[in-house]
């Protein structure tokens, strides 16, 4: 499995939501802070993002943003947008599934003015228990500005995504949760490329992806969780002896090799747990467990709860 993709599946829940809000200005609108992930690009117009801080950190500076400009808000931090600094803004919520609100866009006007901006917005909702490390290290804000050949597949979902938004047709509920789904994928890759190349030293987990060795063992363990990995052989995919190979794994990633092996196991578990009725002992297995006994135990020790506990909850939840 690539890394990438799996760390965004360990995390969603739900379906995604998305819509095309158009505004006259002056406007300013406000939404809280949620457990989710966001999105807003400008299709038309101007607009500045004023980010808020999450807890115990500090709100970040406005963010000017033009035609084709992309945000993302990563860890669900309040924030607003407005035509410009010192508007009044009206606040808003997400919906408890995760919908944006369908907050005013007054889009007839008998003037017959055009609006000056157009939105295109949209949410995620996230298991933020279960929040892979790729994401947690995201910043509050990724801003992605439109620059001229630059990301075209980003800016492609972008065009397709608001053409059906703004002319639904028969199979758009469809074809719009799945460019969803494809344009966040377009964003992360955006930010980590920038990441990748654009200081030279990436830090993190982009640096792990980047670091051949670290990403070979990533996509092994992706790719079959199941599976009883040594250091020893997670090395040798690598071609690096067991020392030298832990060592640079931790430093990329933060936990030794089977630590993170264990750690992802039991995500796929939880997901797995959460969103299918498959027996425990297919579930054990598939975590590379011999006996259901030996994976409620560890299970228990990582959620804090027994499997079907947790399957009972999250299902009612």
């Amino acid at each position: 499995m690539d890394v990438l993709s799996d760390a965004i599946a360990a995390m969603r829940m739900g379906r995604p939501h998305s819509g095309l809000r158009e505004k006259f200005a002056p406007w300013g609108v406000h939404f809280g802070t949620h457990g989710g992930a966001g999105f807003h690009v400008v299709l038309q117009g101007s607009a500045w993002l004023i980010p808020e801080g999450g807890e115990g950190q500090k709100a970040g500076e406005p963010v000017a943003l033009g035609p084709g400009d992309v945000v993302f808000l990563a860890h669900g931090y309040g924030h607003a947008l407005v035509s410009e600094p010192g508007v009044e803004v009206e606040r808003f919520d997400l919906e408890e599934d995760g919908s944006w609100p369908d907050f005013p866009s007054p889009a007839a006007r008998s003037d017959g003015r055009r609006p000056d901006t157009v939105l295109l917005c949209g949410a995620y909702r996230l298991d933020r228990a279960r929040a892979h490390p790729l994401l947690s290290e995201l910043p509050a804000v990724v801003h992605l500005p439109a620059r001229v050949g630059s990301h075209p597949s980003l800016r492609g979902a972008v065009e397709l995504l608001g053409a059906e938004l703004a002319d639904p047709q028969p199979g758009s509920d469809t074809i719009v949760s799945a460019l969803l789904d494809t344009l966040l994928l377009y964003i992360l890759r955006a930010w980590w490329l920038r990441e990748r190349h654009g200081s030279g030293h990436p830090t993190g987990w982009a640096a792990a992806l980047a670091d051949p060795s670290v990403a070979a063992a990533l996509h092994a363990v992706h790719d079959d969780p199941g599976r009883a990995w040594t250091v020893a052989e997670l090395g040798a995919l690598t071609g690096l002896s067991r020392a030298p190979f832990a060592r640079r794994f931790a430093g990329a990633v933060g936990v030794p090799p089977l630590a993170y092996v264990t750690w992802w196991r039991m995500t796929v578990a939880g997901r797995v747990l959460r969103e299918g009725d498959a027996p425990l002992r297919i579930v054990a297995q598939q975590a590379g467990y011999a006996s259901e006994f030996a994976f409620a135990k560890a299970f228990k020790r990582e959620f804090g709860v027994a499997p079907g506990r947790y399957r009972k909850v999250r299902v009612a939840g």
